[in-house]
């Protein structure tokens, strides 16, 4: 069984990068684009296949947040935050956020295949109505293989 074959890896990679992106440029700019960087985490999970592996690519790709978050890129801890259970607890949140992401991402995903397939259905019911008459398709075998020739009625 390849568990590997079934995770897009490019969507993976990309979100972690368009995460850790946004919160180095909050960190820059302004700190409003913090937020932002949720949108690399609904890419990561937008990009799997399912919602399973959607929510997995979500808290990985939220490694990179926690990451610049411990280089102090979201500001600097005190009280309880600069304990050890502090610092698990902010890491525990960040991936709990970031897998939570990565399911919308994935279910996002899921409920967009399942309009299309609906959409497609529904195109498909229409389409027998106003169809003309085919023509009639006769083979014939000449020298260098088969020819249709058509006859309409």
């Amino acid at each position: 069984m390849d568990i590997f074959g079934d995770v897009n890896f490019k969507a993976l990679v990309f979100g972690a990068g368009i995460a850790g992106g946004f919160i180095l440029f909050g960190w820059q700019i302004s700190d409003w684009l913090y937020p932002f960087a949720s949108i690399g985490l609904l890419y990561a999970g937008y990009g799997q296949k399912n919602v399973l592996y959607a929510t997995i690519c979500g808290a990985i790709a939220s490694t990179a947040i926690i990451v610049l978050t411990f280089q102090g890129y979201m500001g600097q801890f005190d009280g309880f935050f600069i304990t050890e259970n502090g610092l698990i607890t902010v890491a525990l949140t960040i991936l709990i956020v970031g897998a939570f992401v990565g399911f919308v991402g994935g279910w996002a995903k899921r409920s967009r295949l399942k309009a299309m397939e609906q959409y497609e259905k529904q195109q498909k019911i229409g389409k027998k109505k106003n169809k003309k008459k085919k023509a009639n398709v006769k083979t014939t075998k000449a020298k260098n293989g088969y020819v249709d020739k058509i006859f309409k009625k």
